[in-house]
Parts: structure tokens; sequence; C-alpha cells
């Protein structure tokens, strides 16, 4: 599903290890000397050998990204300016990731307006904050399934329901808009987050548009044509809270950038398993099973392909 990118390590060398160490040969009152117990472990040759260190490149602060393909440049100059507030719930996997989106999302936004909570298992007592924000009535989840509200209708009957009591002279408190909660994995890995964790069933759910949608992020595979990435997914929906289009573009103009060059130096574009299937190319071996099939069939007719 990703692509194959050399990360950077940081290299240990031999040569410090010292004698104290528990790995490090000891000398034995029956050996004639500490050589021959090099000889006879096979350290003694290494041991001698010169160790190259080879050291992290430096990184970009603001977009994490090592500094000679720095993203900074597609970034906005200042931080976008809304009044929603992102509560990012992460899979562990997504860390170690060399082409996340979500540390471009952050860089976009002001501090404390994309909060990444990291972890599989959320609760009360180890997460206070999130579950104070699922809590309030006001937040909302977007994760796509038969319950999910499609969320510019929620937000076009909020709309109108201002003007009807803006015409009335009563004050209008907005029912949603300050908090989004989005599950930051792949599709199993975020459905395995969404069903074992309570606190996300307490928000009201929502999803975009399966219509209007196809993702840009094409370096990563994804099982439909319609899945988008999670800043992709973020970029629409703070558009549509903030009644601002062009918070979209600007999100998503870091996102090209790094697929552009990606593209420009190796990598190869993923097309989503729906493309394959549809066109006869998918390479493996087709499930018997018939639940599967059935999946395999709604990807193919875009319905139900939420990963529920």
């Amino acid at each position: 599903m990703f692509h194959t990118f050399v990360m950077d390590t940081t290299c240990q060398g031999l040569s410090n290890l010292s004698l104290n160490h528990p790995l490090a040969p000891v000398e034995s009152a029956n050996c004639g000397s500490s050589s021959s117990q090099d000889d006879e472990d096979g350290f003694g040759d290494l041991r001698s050998l010169p160790v190259d260190v080879c050291e992290r490149r430096p990184t970009c602060l603001r977009c994490c990204r090592p500094q000679k393909v720095c993203l900074c440049p597609f970034l906005p100059v200042h931080p976008l300016e809304v009044s929603t507030c992102l509560y990012i719930v992460q899979h562990p996997a997504e860390e170690s990731r060399a082409l996340r989106t979500v540390p471009l999302l952050a860089a976009c936004l002001p501090p404390g307006k994309c909060k990444v909570l990291v972890g599989r298992r959320f609760n009360e007592e180890r997460n206070p904050e999130l579950a104070a924000v699922c809590r309030d009535s006001r937040t909302l989840i977007l994760y796509p399934g038969p319950d999910a509200q499609n969320l510019e209708e929620l937000v076009q009957k909020q709309d109108w329901d201002q003007e009807d009591q803006d015409r009335m002279g009563e004050q209008f408190v907005r029912a949603v808009g300050p908090n989004v909660i989005i599950i930051d994995g792949t599709w199993s890995q975020a459905k395995d987050m969404f069903l074992r964790n309570t606190l996300l069933h307490q928000p009201k759910q929502v999803q975009l548009s399966r219509s209007e949608q196809t993702s840009l992020y094409v370096i990563r595979s994804q099982p439909s044509n319609i899945c988008l990435s999670t800043l992709e997914c973020a970029a629409v929906t703070l558009s549509i809270l903030e009644r601002n289009e062009a918070i979209q573009e600007v999100l998503l103009k870091p996102l090209q950038a790094l697929c552009s060059f990606q593209l420009q130096h190796g990598a190869l574009v993923h097309h989503s398993k729906e493309h394959l299937i549809r066109h006869g190319i998918y390479d493996k071996q087709m499930p018997t099973n018939k639940r599967k099939i059935k999946r395999m069939e709604n990807l193919i007719t875009n319905q139900h392909i939420c990963p529920r």
C-alpha cells in the first residue's frame, strides 16, 4: 500500500562497546590473552575496522521534512485563522511514516488548532481532554458510515436555522463546529480504533460527500477513488465549517508539492483498488469469501465503501 523510500537511521559502531559492556569479550583466567578470545568469538577482525557514523539529515522544524526537501515555500506565510479545533486521533504506526500529511496540516494552522493524540486506545482516565471534547454536544467526528450525516447538509441546515432566528430577533447558538475529531491511519486501523473506543461514539458522526472529492495523494494506495488522506479530509471539513473555500486550496498546496516532488524522484502513481478492479489490472488473488466479494462489488459501484 505504501511506497519504498529509505528512512534515515543513526548507525552505532562496535567501537563504542566498552570492556565492561555485557556483550564485550571478558578475559578469563583460562585464556592466554584477550586477542585469542577475540579470534575465538569472531570479533577480532571487526574491532579493527573503521566505523562510519551516519547522521540524520537536518529536519525543518515547521514542516518536519528534511531541509533539502523542505515544503515551507508551499505553506501559508501566516497560519490560517480558523475557529474550528481539530483533534487528530493518530494510530502509532503513522508516526514512523516518511510521507505523512498531519505535520503539513499542523504547520498551516495556528498553535492549538490541530492537536495530535497518538494511541490505539483512549479513555477518560488517560485522556481527560479528549473525553471532555467527546462529551461536548457540538463536537463532530469525521467517520463514514450508515449513521453518519452529510457534513455540508448539516452546516446548511444550521445556516438556515440561524437566518430564521435572526429574522425573529433571537440569539443564535451554533449547534456544531468548534471541535472535529479525525482518525489518522489506514482504513483497517481507523475501523479498529473507532469500533474499540467508546469515547469516539459520543460525538455526532459526519461524513463528506462521496461524489465530489478525488484524492490528490497519489503516492499512497486507497481502497476507492473517493478515499481521502487526513490532510484532504481536514481541508474539506474546515472549508465547509468555516464557510471559506479558499482554505481547501491553501491546505492542499503543500500536499500537491509533496506528491509532485516524489513522482519526479522515482515514486509511482498508486491507483486505488477500485481503479485496478474496474480496469482489470488488479494483480492479487480475488477473494472467495462472500462478504469480501460483496465489498469488492461495492468498491466498483461506490456503495458502502466505508471501513465499517
